[in-house]
């Protein structure tokens, strides 16, 4: 469901005649020199693994299904919560297959952990946090990622919730996220911060998407519109997932995809339209 459906319904059907003019309807953009004019177009997907081995949720099979989806999915971006330190180079091998010959950059950031003052660690002993994989241009980026430990926090819980961003060529910010879920004004503090303050900081003139586990709902209370800037699109998997993006960034084809219950959430899988011409 998306933010404002009146607002953005002939956005939407912009898109999706871009990307039948495109021949794009369900894999990668191809690209060559004639497609310099176009608008970039890229395929996210969001997954909460539950991998950490402590959770109620855990099921030992969640990285599996994950590479399968990649492999049948092709997503250009891929978000990654709730995941061991480990898991990402794992996953990176999988997306380097699929983009075989492309330039593949790779991101891990670590929950803090209050009582130690170290990170949140995983039954298996790695650190537990979020992940990030993207297909790029430019894998060398100086200074193309961004990581931090949220300043507000639930003093309850000993896990300090943390955020990560990647630089997409200088085209786009791509951050995921994993927010509170003890307790939904922590979630939605968080949440604002990111979208207010952070994201709009280090992103510079081009446009950023957020995707993640916001432990927030649409229409819940508190309700996730909330913390979302009125210029902001957002889609989700009708709970608890979001992809949220900024002006000149049309979110478009949502759709759940089942993980086979080896995870307690669907992966979001969405096409990101990003309008990087030069104004004329």
């Amino acid at each position: 469901m998306a933010d404002r459906p009146s607002r953005f319904s002939r956005r939407a059907v912009a898109v999706c005649l871009l990307l039948l003019a495109a021949g794009l309807p369900g894999g990668p953009p191809a690209t060559s020199a004639t497609d310099t004019a176009r608008p970039t177009v890229l395929r996210m997907l969001q997954l909460n693994l539950c991998n950490s081995g402590r959770a109620g949720c855990y099921t030992g099979r969640s990285m599996a299904v994950a590479a399968e989806v990649i492999e049948t999915e092709a997503p250009d971006l891929v978000t990654l919560n709730e995941i061991c330190q480990g898991d990402v180079p794992s996953l990176r091998r999988v997306f380097e297959a699929v983009h075989h010959g492309r330039g593949v950059v790779s991101a891990f950031q670590p929950a803090g952990d209050r009582p130690s003052g170290a990170d949140t660690r995983c039954r298996n002993g790695q650190a537990y946090g979020v992940g990030l994989l993207a297909r790029v241009k430019t894998p060398d980026t100086p200074g193309g990622v961004h990581r931090g430990i949220h300043p507000t926090q639930d003093l309850a819980d000993p896990e300090e919730r943390a955020w990560l961003c990647v630089d997409v060529d200088s085209r786009l910010l791509a951050c995921t996220t994993h927010l509170a879920n003890t307790s939904y004004r922590v979630a939605l503090a968080q949440c604002g911060h990111l979208l207010d303050t952070v994201l709009p900081t280090i992103r510079g003139n081009s446009g950023s998407v957020l995707a993640g586990d916001l432990n927030l709902r649409a229409g819940g209370d508190p309700d996730v519109r909330s913390c979302t800037p009125p210029d902001h699109q957002r889609v989700d998997d009708g709970a608890l997932q979001h992809i949220v993006a900024t002006a000149g960034v049309t979110v478009c084809c949502r759709r759940s995809v089942p993980m086979r219950e080896a995870t307690d959430h669907p992966g979001l899988l969405a096409t990101l339209v990003i309008d990087d011409r030069p104004p004329t």
